[in-house]
């Protein structure tokens, strides 16, 4: 019997998968704002908002979490532009814009973005 499992598989071994989901957050980070389907979107949303609780810190501990997905620099504007943005924010830091079909696949698209 199949079980409610939570998160999305895409058809990819856990290791692939694992490093789809980072390198799409390593462009939010980068960019603050991308396009992409709408299931790796809303995946990538659940795993950067536990990233943005762990950054709202900026101690040195979280500063290590992090760098075990990123490398410094992007740890570092991580912490230091995008994390400040949302110390009076309790949730939510991500928001999934649903668009139409892509027009080579029809695959459903979105834009990932930062909340203001």
């Amino acid at each position: 019997m199949k079980k409610r499992v939570k998160g999305r598989t895409f058809s990819r071994k856990a290791g692939v998968r694992n490093a789809l989901i980072v390198s799409v957050a390593r462009a939010l980070i980068e960019k603050e704002k991308i396009m992409t389907t709408e299931a790796k979107a809303k995946e990538v949303a659940r795993f950067v908002e536990k990233l943005v609780t762990k950054a709202k810190k900026g101690d040195l501990h979280a500063r290590r979490e992090l760098l075990v997905y990123f490398d410094s620099p992007i740890v570092k504007k991580f912490v230091e532009t995008v994390t400040p943005r949302f110390q009076a924010r309790a949730g939510g830091y991500t928001r999934v814009v649903k668009l139409g079909p892509r027009n080579t696949d029809g695959a459903r698209m979105a834009i990932l973005e930062f909340v203001e």
